[in-house]
């Protein structure tokens, strides 16, 4: 049973969260703590989920056991033949499979992605396969996977079966660190060195603890943020879906954020332009 004084802070939340206007279209944010859902806008409704799906990928992968160190190769059938998105890995680069899947999770590389895939123990059939098991172990009854990078518009979910997905990665620690490093540096083709970045603008800015961390963007999915998070001593899952205009998940999250206990560090600035003016 929850303490008055939680429970009364909970209905704080959840009263303050369900007044917030969102741009996302999906939304859910849960307390950690408790399991109470804070926010709910759509959560049961199935609608693509772009590069989230990366990380179902990297469960799988890092599940099979696979050798990480081992070199993969990426190759021409890993470019992306649906979207024919960029990539910043040149076709015949060699990595370690832990390479490939730093860039696929921090910097959303489809083509380290797809190559995950291909290089699976046993194929793309028994990566499919697995991803398949893994969906029925996690309870998400309403996703639906076809590949590993997210490009394909019936890669489906719900924000409610993603929060399943989040917490299981985030006992991952390899998923938890690399989503949630700001850079990193990897050797490509030719032996040339390229710094990568995280794909969330959020990593580094001062107040915010996250703990595990996704973005994702397809016109059919629109854009979409996935984050565990530590605000004022509080952890909460946020899964926000299918915003129309790529800083429009990141207002919606810097104003959960907020209600959660995050606060902006304005302070400073309002006492240096105070003694300006003196």
């Amino acid at each position: 049973m929850l303490k008055p004084k939680l429970l009364v802070v909970l209905m704080f939340y959840c009263g303050s969260l369900s007044a917030m206007q969102l741009n996302s279209q999906n939304v859910i944010v849960v307390d950690e703590r408790s399991g109470q859902v804070l926010l709910e806008k759509n959560a049961d409704v199935v609608v693509p989920i772009a590069s989230l799906t990366k990380l179902m990928t990297a469960m799988v992968l890092l599940d099979s056991k696979a050798n990480m160190g081992e070199k993969i190769s990426i190759e021409e059938e890993d470019k992306d033949q649906l979207k024919h998105s960029r990539s910043h890995v040149p076709i015949g680069s060699s990595m370690t499979r832990r390479e490939a899947l730093q860039l696929a999770l921090m910097s959303s590389d489809n083509r380290a992605a797809a190559a995950l895939s291909r290089t699976y123990p046993g194929g793309q059939g028994a990566f499919m396969v697995a991803v398949k098991s893994k969906l029925i172990a996690l309870g998400m009854g309403h996703t639906v996977i076809r590949e590993a990078t997210g490009l394909s518009p019936e890669n489906t979910s719900t924000a409610a079966d993603l929060v399943k997905m989040t917490q299981a990665a985030s006992r991952y620690p390899e998923i938890a660190d690399i989503t949630t490093a700001s850079e990193d540096s990897v050797t490509l083709k030719n032996g040339r060195s390229r710094e990568f970045h995280n794909t969330n603008r959020l990593i580094g800015k001062k107040g915010w603890d996250i703990l595990l961390s996704k973005t994702g963007f397809t016109n059919e999915a629109g854009a979409c943020l996935i984050m565990r998070v530590k605000l004022a001593g509080k952890k909460a899952t946020m899964i926000l879906l299918n915003a129309r205009a790529g800083s429009a998940r990141w207002t919606d999250a810097l104003n959960i954020g907020k209600l959660l206990g995050y606060k902006e560090e304005i302070t400073a600035k309002i006492v240096r332009r105070h003694k300006r003016h003196r």
